[in-house]
C-alpha cells in the first residue's frame, strides 16, 4: 500500500489564513491570490483529506478541522526555520495577564496549550487592570473593563455575574442577611471595597440608592478581596466564574441566591495586525474555546 499523499502546500497555507482570517477574501489578499482560489484550494484540501474543515458558513472549523489545524501549524512552523537562526522550533508569545483570571483560569489549562503548541514558548507578564500597564510590550494582553480601547483590537473573553459572600466564621458571627438586598442588612455588613468590582453594582440591581462604601477594608486585586473575605474582612463582592475555587473548597458562602451580571468583562487585546502572526491567533482561538 502506498503512503497517503502529502497535501500541497498552497492548500495548506491557504486553509491556515483561512481559519485565522475567516474570509476568504482577506485570506486571498494575504495570499495574493483570488477568493476564488482560495475557495478552491479548500475544496481541493478537503477532497483530499476526506472530511470537512470547517462547519459553518462562518468558516467556524469542524472538529477534524480544529485539531488538523494545530497539525497544520506545527508543520508550517517547522518549515520557516532556517538552520543556525535561533532555537529550532520555537516561537516566542508574550502575554500579558491580570493576576487572579491567570491563577484561577489560564495557568490550570496552560499544560493543555503547551501540548497542543510545544513550538510555542510563552512570556507571562502580570499587568494591572484597569489601569492596563504592563513592564514590557507584550504581543497579546488580557485587560479588563467595559472597552473599547481606541489602541487596541479587541476580542471580548469573558463575562461574569456578582454576588455578596462572606467566610462561614463571619456568617456566623454577623448572623444571617436573607438575600443581603436591603439596607438594613447590607448595614449591617463590614463591605470590603474593591475598585475592580465597585458594590454599586449589586446595590442598583436591587433598586437600592446607596453610596459605595467610604471605610472598610480596601484591595485592588479580586484575589485579595476574596482571601480578605475567607480571613474574616467582611462582605466581597465575588465574580462567580472566578471565585469558584473559593465557594467549592466552602472557604466562602454565598449571603443570595441571586446574582447580577457585572458590567466590566475580560477581553483580549491586541495591536492591529498582531493576528496576522500564527502564534498570536492560535492562543486567541485556543483561550476561547477552552473557556467555553
Amino acid at each position: 500500500m502506498s503512503a497517503p499523499r502529502i497535501p500541497p502546500i498552497q492548500g495548506l497555507l491557504a486553509f491556515e489564513a483561512l481559519a485565522r482570517l475567516r474570509s476568504v477574501t482577506q485570506a486571498g489578499e494575504e495570499l495574493s491570490v483570488t477568493p476564488s482560489a482560495v475557495s478552491h484550494r479548500i475544496r481541493q484540501l478537503e477532497l483530499q483529506l476526506g472530511f470537512k474543515l470547517f462547519s459553518r458558513a462562518d468558516f467556524t472549523l469542524s472538529t477534524d478541522g480544529a485539531a488538523y489545524l494545530a497539525r497544520v501549524r506545527e508543520a508550517l512552523t517547522v518549515l520557516r526555520q532556517v538552520p543556525g537562526r535561533g532555537a529550532a522550533g520555537t516561537t516566542r508569545l508574550r502575554l500579558a495577564v491580570t493576576p487572579t483570571f491567570s491563577r484561577q483560569l489560564l495557568l490550570p489549562r496552560l499544560a493543555l496549550f503547551r501540548h497542543a503548541y510545544p513550538e510555542i514558548e510563552l512570556i507571562l507578564q502580570v499587568t494591572i487592570p484597569l489601569l492596563n500597564v504592563t513592564a514590557e510590550e507584550a504581543d497579546i494582553e488580557l485587560r479588563f473593563g467595559t472597552g473599547p480601547w481606541p489602541d487596541r483590537e479587541s476580542l471580548l473573553l469573558q463575562s461574569d455575574e456578582v454576588c455578596p459572600v462572606c467566610s462561614p466564621e463571619y456568617l456566623a458571627e454577623a448572623g444571617g442577611f436573607d438575600g443581603f438586598g436591603s439596607p438594613e442588612q447590607i448595614a449591617r455588613a463590614r463591605l470590603i471595597r474593591c475598585p475592580l468590582e465597585p458594590w454599586r453594582t449589586w446595590f442598583t440591581a436591587h433598586g437600592l440608592t446607596l453610596d459605595e462604601p467610604a471605610g472598610g477594608a480596601q484591595f485592588n486585586d479580586i484575589g485579595l478581596v476574596l482571601d480578605a473575605a475567607v480571613a474574616g474582612f467582611g462582605v466581597a463582592l465575588m465574580r462567580m466564574k472566578l471565585g469558584a475555587a473559593w465557594l467549592d473548597s466552602g472557604r466562602l458562602v454565598r449571603l443570595s441566591a441571586r446574582s447580577v451580571p457585572s458590567p466590566h468583562h475580560y477581553f483580549l487585546c491586541w495591536k492591529a495586525g498582531a493576528l496576522d502572526r500564527w502564534e498570536c491567533a492560535a492562543f486567541v482561538e485556543w483561550l476561547q474555546q477552552t473557556l467555553r
